[in-house]
C-alpha cells in the first residue's frame, strides 16, 4: 500500500510541475487550428489561338485557365497534347510545372504544340497534381492547311462575281490561224491595309492537248483597301481551238491565289469551268508531261497542230481482210 500511495503522490507531482511550465513557458502547447479543406483544382476553360506558321508546320498556342479552391496543392503540372484527329497519333506534346499552389482563384496558363500543317488535331490539357491526374479538358481544331505563312498571306484576291468569272476575254485582232485575246482580270483588296508587290500571270493552254499556247505576265502595282482593281494582257493562240484560261497571282516566287477562266473559240464545240472557288497548291506535277496522259488524247506538239495523215480505220480493214483470205488459201 506504501508503494502504490508513493508513485500515485509522484505522478500527481509530475502533473502538477508540467502544467506550472506550461503556464510560465508561452507556446508550449499550441491552440489547434482549424482543418483546412483539400485542395480542389480544375481546368476552368481553355482556348486556342493560331501562333507561328510555316510551310511545313502550324504553332497552336494553348491557353489553360486553372481554378484553385481549398488547401494547398504540391507538385501541380499542366501538360498539352496534340493528337491527329483521324489517325489517333500524337503530334507534339508539352508541359509546365506549377509547383505549390496556395491561394485561391484562376492562374492563366500558356503553353503551345506545333503540328505539321495539315488535318485536323485534338487539344488536350491534363492536369496533375503531385504526379495524379485530376481533371482533362479536350478542345479541337480543323482545318490546319488552310493557315498560311506570312510570305503567301494577302488580302488581295479574284473577285466573287455572282454570275460570271472574275477573268474574262475579248478577240483584240486575228491574223491568218492565229488570234489575239484581251484578257482582263479582277481583283480585289478586301483587307485593311495597302497591298504591293504583286505580279499576275496569265497561261492559255489547250483544253483538249493541255499544252501551253502562250504566257504572258503583268505587274499589278499598288491595290489600295477596298478598292477592285481590273489588270489587261495579251495572249496570241491559234484559231478554232478552245483553252483554259489559268490566272496567277504571285508576290516574290510564291503563287498567293489562282483561277481558271474558258476560252472558247472552237464554233463547233465549247468547254466550261467549274467556278466553285477552292484553295489551289502550286506543284510542280502541274507542268510535268510524259507517257502518263491519264486518259487524255494524245498531246499535240502545238496547240492547234492538225492531225498527221497515217493508217486509218478503212485501211485497216483492208488489211485484215487480206490477211483472212490468204490463211483460207494457205489451208486450201
Amino acid at each position: 500500500m506504501r508503494l502504490e500511495a508513493l508513485l500515485a503522490s509522484a505522478a500527481v507531482v509530475v502533473l502538477l510541475a508540467t502544467v506550472g511550465v506550461a503556464a510560465l513557458v508561452s507556446g508550449f502547447v499550441a491552440d489547434p487550428g482549424p482543418d483546412e479543406p483539400p485542395a480542389r483544382l480544375d481546368v476552368a476553360e481553355t482556348t486556342l489561338a493560331a501562333g507561328e506558321v510555316t510551310g511545313e508546320t502550324a504553332t497552336l498556342d494553348v491557353t489553360t485557365y486553372v481554378s484553385h479552391r481549398g488547401g494547398p496543392a504540391e507538385n501541380v503540372t499542366v501538360v498539352v497534347r496534340a493528337t491527329d484527329a483521324e489517325s489517333g497519333l500524337v503530334a507534339d506534346t508539352t508541359s509546365r510545372e506549377l509547383g505549390d499552389v496556395r491561394n485561391d482563384g484562376e492562374r492563366e496558363v500558356s503553353l503551345s504544340v506545333t503540328v505539321p500543317r495539315e488535318g485536323g488535331y485534338e487539344v488536350s490539357t491534363i492536369l496533375y497534381v503531385d504526379g495524379q491526374r485530376v481533371d482533362t479538358a479536350t478542345a479541337s481544331v480543323s482545318g490546319v492547311d488552310a493557315l498560311k505563312p506570312p510570305r503567301v498571306r494577302t488580302s488581295v484576291a479574284f473577285h466573287d462575281f455572282p454570275d460570271r468569272p472574275s477573268v474574262e476575254y475579248r478577240i483584240a485582232s486575228t491574223d491568218g490561224d492565229r488570234v489575239t485575246l484581251d484578257v482582263t482580270s479582277y481583283l480585289t483588296n478586301g483587307g485593311d491595309d495597302p497591298e504591293s508587290g504583286l505580279r499576275l500571270v496569265v497561261t492559255a493552254r489547250h483544253a483538249d492537248a493541255y499544252v501551253v499556247a502562250d504566257r504572258t505576265e503583268t505587274s499589278v502595282g499598288t491595290v489600295d483597301p477596298g478598292l477592285t482593281v481590273s489588270p489587261e494582257v495579251q495572249v496570241s493562240v491559234p484559231d478554232d481551238n478552245n483553252y483554259y484560261l489559268d490566272v496567277t497571282l504571285w508576290r516574290d516566287g510564291v503563287v498567293l491565289e489562282s483561277t481558271r477562266a474558258a476560252a472558247n473559240l472552237d464554233p463547233q464545240e465549247t468547254i466550261s469551268v467549274n467556278e466553285t472557288r477552292r484553295e489551289v497548291e502550286f506543284e510542280a506535277g502541274d507542268f510535268e508531261t510524259g507517257d502518263g496522259s491519264g486518259g487524255r488524247p494524245p498531246r499535240e506538239t502545238e496547240a492547234g497542230a492538225q492531225n498527221q495523215p497515217g493508217f486509218g480505220v478503212g485501211v485497216a480493214l483492208v488489211a485484215l481482210c487480206g490477211s483472212l483470205l490468204a490463211v483460207r488459201r494457205w489451208s486450201a
